[in-house]
């Protein structure tokens, strides 16, 4: 399929809300959100794009804008000659179908998080997610954390001031250790414990 790479820099938009989206994307290095605003300006991250994860197109203009949460490469190419592709291929659409329910289920995930959990339980979620999609190696490694402050409390619906508290009581519990933007898992089971994680929902 014809397609461009692109290469987008982070927290600025790559692409905004209520224009049509008549495009695929793939994330092929760094890390994607699509972000809402309310009426206030205010902004809500309401999903990730990991590498490997794609974002198809949609009729009409997107409600949804999209931004690098680190500097990201993405391929990107038309809907008019992606649609074709996947309609001759009946591989190729049971994956984009998987991929779909994929993502609806992480969805789902989410709106538990910020609409049943504690701000602790919300950010130790997010976490493990992070690190489980990311593929890191949480026992040796620990994690990369790619977000800002106030990235993740436009993910999890806090204010930043409160999401730097809560790193300071996961600290203080000794769940995990922070070295500059690094964080290393000193208790794996028990922060999964705190964010009510289980995986099944990324398969």
């Amino acid at each position: 399929m014809p397609h461009r790479l692109v290469t987008v820099e982070p927290r600025r938009a790559f692409r905004e809300p209520g224009v049509a989206r008549d495009e695929v994307m793939f994330v092929r290095s760094g890390l994607l959100s699509k972000f809402k605003t309310d009426g206030a300006g205010r902004r809500q991250i309401v999903a990730l794009r990991f590498p490997g994860d794609g974002i198809l197109p949609r009729e009409g203009e997107a409600d949804y804008g999209i931004q690098a949460i680190v500097r990201s490469e993405v391929l990107v190419g038309r809907a008019e000659d992606f649609d074709p592709i996947v309609e001759q291929n009946p591989e190729m659409a049971k994956f984009f179908w998987k991929l779909t329910q994929r993502h609806n289920s992480i969805g789902y995930e989410w709106l538990v998080n910020c609409g049943r959990r504690d701000s602790v339980a919300r950010v130790a979620h997010l976490l493990c997610e992070t690190a489980e999609r990311s593929g890191a190696d949480v026992l040796a490694d620990g994690l990369a954390n790619p977000f800002t402050q106030q990235q993740i409390a436009d993910i999890t619906g806090q204010t930043s001031v409160n999401v730097n508290r809560v790193f300071a009581d996961l600290e203080r519990q000794g769940l995990i250790r922070r070295e500059g933007k690094h964080i290393f898992f000193e208790d794996w089971n028990e922060l999964r414990r705190v964010g009510s994680f289980q995986p099944g929902y990324l398969q």
